[in-house]
């Protein structure tokens, strides 16, 4: 799936129409990744880059100017190299496939950059980058020591990635579109997942399942590395060894998302690798549910982004007094933040070409509002560590997290990941199917 050229050239048009009179906005985005020796990653562009040129080849420049006019500085055509790495697109297939108003090979980089920059009175860039940092200033610099010939260097630099940030955090019907279908080839991979575990595989043999999927569908790598995790592997946040192997009795947490387009999705279910919550499992992940609805009915236009979070805090902190995996009044241990040791990060963040994406959650110090068109995760959860000795041992080496992708509509909330079972009984009834 891919988005007009038309599209791309709006947003230029509206990032030039936000910045300052006369300025020039330079992007570039990044080189082949080396994996070992001479083996290097697949490329995937700078999301910025790719989200104002649609351009997907590696060592390219992006200069914008003007109304939204835009020069892409790319590598050269070169058969040799061709035949060894892939096609290029090159100067004219720049101009004929990208909409660039001018293109150039990469030898001529400074070349084109003198001539977009003297004169201009604000440089662009995403602050964040020291190669293209070091390149702006060397270019400056350059410009700067022809003043007696007629060139005026920039005089001021502006980082790109507030403005650029705005624009990304609402997404148009095109970007809905592909991030919805890469949320339901995620939903078909995670019932794949369910259907296929079994007590002895290897967390990584499951893993497998949701790549197959991934990929017959048209989505050639995950979004982020998968979690597959079992048991108390489930209570590390970030787990991505994928290499035990799974027990009877287990729990599964799986966060996988594929990416299309270089659009994310974002989903986690938990479920029991033989097919049956035990009772202290269904206890905690019921918690887990009910605090994933609480923060559902605060994702609307006009709310702030935190509610979400506070109502989920209160349901989970509840639910913990209720199981006496935490004591005392309710609202002392949300103000203490007692139920970080079982809770410890967001409720959600922000989904679009990275997985956790651009956008300021706060405005003047103030949660922001929601608004259309935003698309954001609700993933709640509960850790128990298996070392932890101030609960029952039933409890330890629970961990539980459930997560959908939602978009903000003027109707409600919309739930890009649908069709995936969250209930309990939906579970153990996907997975009885396959048993």
């Amino acid at each position: 799936m891919k988005i007009d050229t038309q599209t791309y050239q709006a947003r230029r048009e509206r990032l030039m129409q936000s910045l300052p009179e006369n300025s020039v906005v330079v992007l570039r985005t990044g080189e082949l990744a080396t994996r070992n020796n001479d083996c290097e990653y697949e490329f995937r562009p700078h999301s910025s880059f790719f989200y104002l040129t649609g351009f997907p080849e590696p060592s390219a420049y992006a200069i914008i100017r003007g109304r939204g006019e835009m020069t892409l500085v790319t590598l050269p055509k070169d058969p040799e190299r061709e035949q060894w790495d892939g096609f290029r697109f090159g100067s004219e297939g720049a101009i004929a496939n990208f909409g660039a108003n001018d293109a150039a090979p990469l030898e001529e980089l400074d070349k084109m950059a003198f001539a977009a920059l003297d004169g201009a009175e604000q440089v662009v860039y995403l602050f964040n980058d020291d190669v293209l940092r070091e390149k702006i200033a060397c270019w400056r610099d350059a410009i700067a020591a022809k003043v007696r010939m007629g060139a005026a260097a920039p005089t001021s630099f502006i980082d790109l990635f507030p403005f650029v940030s705005e624009m990304r955090l609402r997404k148009d019907a095109e970007e809905i579109g592909i991030m919805e279908t890469a949320a339901q080839i995620s939903v078909e991979a995670h019932k794949q997942a369910m259907r296929s575990v079994r007590p002895g595989m290897n967390e990584y043999q499951l893993e497998a399942e949701l790549n197959y999927v991934f990929m017959k569908s048209g989505a050639r790598q995950p979004a982020y590395n998968n979690i597959v995790a079992s048991g108390s592997n489930a209570c590390v946040l970030h787990y991505i060894k994928n290499d035990e192997v799974i027990e009877d009795g287990d729990l599964i947490l799986i966060d996988a998302g594929a990416e299309l387009g270089c659009y994310a999705a974002d989903i986690t279910r938990t479920f029991p690798a033989n097919g049956k919550f035990s009772e202290p499992q269904a206890a905690l992940y019921q918690v887990v549910l009910d605090a994933y609805h609480a923060g559902m009915k605060e994702l609307t236009v006009g709310t702030p982004y935190e509610a979400c979070h506070n109502a989920a805090v209160r349901t989970l902190t509840e639910g913990l007094v209720a199981h006496g995996l935490l004591t005392g009044d309710v609202e002392q241990l949300i103000e203490s933040k007692a139920y970080r040791d079982f809770y410890m990060h967001n409720t959600g963040h922000w989904l679009g070409l990275d997985v956790h994406d651009c956008g300021a959650y706060k405005i003047a110090g103030e949660s922001r509002l929601l608004e259309e068109g935003m698309v954001l995760t609700i993933e709640p959860g509960l850790y128990v560590s298996a070392d932890n000795e101030s609960v029952d041992e039933k409890w330890r080496g629970i961990g539980i997290r459930i997560e959908d992708d939602v978009l903000i509509r003027a109707d409600g909330p919309y739930v890009l990941t649908h069709g995936l079972p969250k209930e309990i009984t939906e579970i153990e009834a996907l997975m009885a199917e396959s048993r």
